[in-house]
């Protein structure tokens, strides 16, 4: 046993000069200021979202009690509503999970003036989305435009670019914009407004888009999906011009699909995986503009039940989509990203496991002489004391954005179910970090030597960045953030009280209930 203490002591002790010498000490370093600089970048979108609600509660003070609709309350006078132009909202469907419904209603109770219509697209009638969505537009049939279209199966790229890509083909022949949806997005009532009244404005916009705020549901899981969306937040919040787009949420010129504009259908027909990754490589290869306005972040409840084995098929997903591509310019902004992505997330994770190192031995240092001398001849605790400012620095910084953006969203749906920051454990934020971190690269790996992702119960195959092969496997019974059942018994949800929205009244949003199909 003493034999046993003193060989770990010597190890120990060897680790600690090891991780005191130049290169550890360069490496750590790094990992602080990796941490100051996601710091500051949420400080900055902190203050892009709280510049918006400012302006809100200016506009309030000011006597327009629906900013929340618009700048000027004058916008809502019929004469300018008439003139706004006609949206097609698509929105592929794939199972149904516990806050579809809740979602869905969000989207067709939009409080847009403009001619509407809203095409829910599925693969087949099998599918339990398709029995939902129906009931659903059954309730408001006499109220809103909108259909079911079953689009079949893709053969040439992912299902949900088939469905996108059907949904255009079926839109109505007057539409100027075409703003597509995931089903996991909840709307506030003026976002279609105000994503149509920034296009009107600035035509030059080739896309405008937005992003979720994760609403983590209590498992380890949940937590790794809100620490791996909360980087990316800080793209979007600009208010304007961006590199970044989220397939959950883009609007677009209609007329770019009729006439396959820098080929936008086919770059995303023949060969097409991931339909925001596509259609941002288009823009950056043309010069077309992006655009995220500051209102456009949206609620996103994760599943109450998600695990981590589906946490992990959603990072492999993800970093699959860095394997597919449509030109060699986007091939080597993947590897680029790829790259960078991968020595960014171990950068980060390994100043935390030498601390650890170095706070073992100073525990241990009182009863062993060989580990308290290489303890006192080291800089450990020093760059330990580091790391934790800067990680308490970076943990506020997200805490506040993730504060200011839920007050945004609770003045953007002023009736809806209120958001709450008290739901959030910082601890399992602060895990989630180190686990999120350390597992992208061996997901990335993953992905780029297998070439092939399982996803909502397909399999897609990969060669020279597209789509070749698609097998249908059928074995997932759940999948997506939201908890979806794909398949099983059908059943169909309870009718629930109408709304009023579209009468220009807002009712009283209650919170989703758990429905299974």
């Amino acid at each position: 046993m003493a034999a046993m203490e003193a060989a770990a002591d010597a190890v120990l002790a060897a680790a600690i000069r090891a991780f005191c010498g130049p290169v550890a000490v360069f490496i750590q370093i790094q990992g602080c200021l990796i941490c100051l600089t996601l710091g500051l970048g949420w400080a900055v979108a902190a203050f892009v979202r709280k510049k918006e609600i400012r302006r809100m509660r200016r506009r309030i003070v000011d006597g327009n009690s629906f900013a929340f609709l618009c700048d000027d309350i004058g916008e809502l006078e019929h004469s300018v509503q008439e003139k706004l132009p006609r949206v097609s909202v698509i929105m592929p469907l794939k199972g149904f999970g516990e806050h579809n419904l809740q979602n869905w209603r969000t989207q067709i109770t939009s409080l847009y003036g403009g001619p509407l219509e809203f095409l829910f697209v599925v693969e087949s009638k099998d599918d339990p989305a398709y029995h939902a969505v129906s009931r659903l537009i059954a309730e408001y049939k006499d109220k809103l435009e909108a259909k079911v279209v079953v689009a079949g199966f893709s053969t040439t790229c992912s299902q949900k670019i088939h469905n996108q890509l059907i949904g255009v083909e079926k839109m109505h022949k007057d539409s100027k914009y075409v703003l597509f949806l995931d089903d996991d997005v909840r709307l506030h009532p003026g976002t279609i407004g105000a994503l149509t009244k920034e296009m009107e404005k600035n035509p030059e916009i080739f896309i405008q888009t937005g992003y979720p705020l994760d609403l983590p549901s209590g498992s380890l899981g949940s937590y790794c999906i809100y620490e791996y969306h909360m980087p990316c937040s800080i793209g979007f919040a600009t208010g304007g011009k961006t590199f970044f787009l989220w397939g959950g949420c883009m609007m677009m010129h209609a007329d770019d699909f009729r006439q396959d504009l820098y080929g936008v259908v086919s770059g995303l027909r023949d060969g097409g995986y991931s339909d925001d990754m596509t259609l941002a490589a288009i823009a950056g290869q043309h010069k077309r503009l992006i655009s995220s306005p500051p209102v456009a972040v949206f609620p996103h409840p994760l599943a109450s039940d998600l695990s981590f084995s589906r946490y992990w098929n959603y990072l492999r997903k993800q970093t699959f989509v860095l394997e597919s591509y449509v030109s060699k310019v986007n091939w080597m902004m993947n590897r680029a990203l790829f790259a960078s992505h991968c020595y960014l997330s171990w950068g980060f994770v390994w100043p935390y496991i030498m601390a650890l190192v170095h706070v073992v031995a100073a525990l241990r240092a009182p009863y062993s002489e060989i580990v308290k001398d290489a303890s006192k001849s080291s800089c450990g605790l020093k760059l330990v004391c580091c790391l934790l400012i800067c990680t308490l620095t970076e943990l506020v910084s997200m805490w506040n954005l993730t504060k200011v953006e839920i007050q945004l969203c609770n003045m953007l749906s002023p009736q809806g179910p209120k958001v709450s920051l008290g739901s959030y454990n910082w601890g399992l934020v602060f895990i989630a970090v180190l686990v999120d971190n350390f597992l992208y690269p061996i997901s990335a790996f993953r992905s780029h030597f297998s070439q092939s992702i399982n996803w909502s119960g397909i399999r897609y195959h990969l060669k020279d960045g597209k789509i070749n092969k698609i097998d249908r496997e059928n074995k997932l019974k759940y999948t997506d953030l939201g908890g979806k059942h794909l398949y099983g018994k059908r059943t169909y949800p309870s009718k629930t009280s109408l709304l009023g929205y579209l009468s220009r009244t807002l009712a009283q949003w209650h919170q989703p209930k758990k429905y299974d199909v």
